[in-house]
């Protein structure tokens, strides 16, 4: 595929998802996580620049098999990954807020993970990215 091909995707421009209570999950995760929420209208939502974040971050699109156990609750079709500063104080952070933290957490060469459950009930993936991101060997 040439670079001269329109048409082509340049990155994530946004993730949409239903709540009984927009206002209600917004204002949770200002609360808890300390995301800055705006309302549009009926919608509540959040921009995130690319120059807010930490520079060995970046966003991943991913496709998962239909019986992954990845997501928790199979009912679950998608699971948001929300780059965070510090994973320990957002998981005490969440656990404070009287929402589920999930026992198990991650530490790999590319950054620590934990998940949560929202108020919704959706499983959401945090993740604190490396300071230094290892060096490919390709």
């Amino acid at each position: 595929m040439g670079s001269e091909q329109k048409g082509r995707v340049l990155g994530v421009g946004g993730v949409f998802f239903r709540s009984t209570d927009p206002g209600r999950l917004a204002k949770w995760y200002a609360e808890t996580l300390g995301m800055v929420t705006e309302a549009w209208g009926s919608t509540h939502g959040a921009s995130f620049s690319p120059e807010g974040m930490p520079d060995n971050a970046f966003t991943v699109w991913s496709t998962f098999a239909a019986d992954t156990e990845y997501f928790g609750d199979r009912q679950q079709s998608f699971m948001i990954n929300l780059v965070v500063d510090d994973l320990d104080a957002a998981l005490a952070n969440v656990k404070a807020s009287g929402c589920e933290v999930i026992p198990e957490k991650e530490e790999h060469d590319f950054g620590r993970f934990g998940w949560i459950i929202d108020p919704d009930g959706n499983r959401v993936e945090l993740w604190e990215p490396p300071e230094k991101m290892p060096v490919s060997e390709n």
